[in-house]
């Protein structure tokens, strides 16, 4: 058996517009993205068996551990590119990335499986191959097996390397409040497009706010925060928030230069 632990960070949009609605239904962005030092860490280890096996664990009862995951479906990607069936792939996912709350949780550790399951094999696939299976499965995959600063367009799969800064960055999140990125995109298409929409940073945070009162009772604490993809993960930068047992809070967190990463 051969094993590996690969740490995937977390992300955050500096940055969110909105510029148009694609034919595969999907919309495009213009968004900064920056990788941080909030860490998911997945444990893979393969062994030969007679048939591709996948089994999935975690420290998470938020997320499913089965063909719903987007670790599950990163597995089967590597192996249909890869031709490397029959093996029994074991992930355990120890999760610290709030759920549905626009950090790229799932995302991050898609990503991780990819470049975790590519280290084990032996680096079947060179890297412009690794992203372009991390855009076959979602919108922020790419930028969390890159990492650091990107311009982020199309979907989000199209990065554009960025200076990278150092800063702190400040997270909280209601506790009892997720955000699926369907719902954020589907409700910036049903609104009428005002003039309130130039007041925000991120054009999802314009889309929601209105339906939330915990995101109005952050953002009436601490007005200078933005929403971090589709939400519902507020951050600050300098800023710490303040203990608040209605919410998580993450404080003093740093922008970090790369993605995912062998540990």
């Amino acid at each position: 058996m051969k094993q590996i632990k690969i740490q995937c960070p977390a992300k955050i949009n500096l940055t969110l517009k909105i510029t148009g609605k694609r034919e595969d239904g999907f919309h495009n962005i213009e968004s900064i993205m920056q990788t941080i030092n909030l860490f998911d860490y997945l444990t893979i280890s393969i062994e030969e068996n007679s048939k591709l096996e996948i089994n999935l664990s975690g420290t998470s009862d938020e997320i499913p551990y089965n063909e719903k995951n987007l670790v599950y479906k990163a597995v089967l990607v590597f192996a249909e590119r890869t031709n490397i069936q029959p093996y029994k792939i074991n992930v355990v996912i120890e999760k610290n990335i709030p759920v549905a709350a626009g950090l790229a949780g799932g995302s991050t550790d898609a990503a991780g499986t990819l470049y975790g399951l590519n280290k084990l094999f032996g680096e079947l696939l060179n890297h412009k191959e690794l992203h372009e299976l991390c855009a076959k499965l979602g919108s922020d995959l790419n930028l969390c097996l890159e990492g650091g600063r990107q311009r982020a367009s199309g979907r989000g799969e199209t990065l554009e390397p960025l200076a990278f800064e150092k800063f702190i960055v400040s997270l909280i999140k209601p506790i009892n409040l997720g955000i699926s990125a369907k719902e954020a995109y589907t409700k910036f298409s049903a609104k009428n497009k005002d003039a309130s929409r130039q007041m925000f940073v991120n054009d999802l945070e314009w889309a929601v706010i209105n339906d939330y009162e915990e995101l109005q009772e952050i953002k009436k604490l601490y007005p200078e925060a933005v929403m971090s993809g589709s939400g519902s993960t507020y951050f600050s930068i300098g800023t710490e928030f303040k203990k608040d047992n209605n919410f998580w809070i993450k404080n003093n967190l740093e922008t970090i230069p790369y993605g995912v990463k062998e540990v």
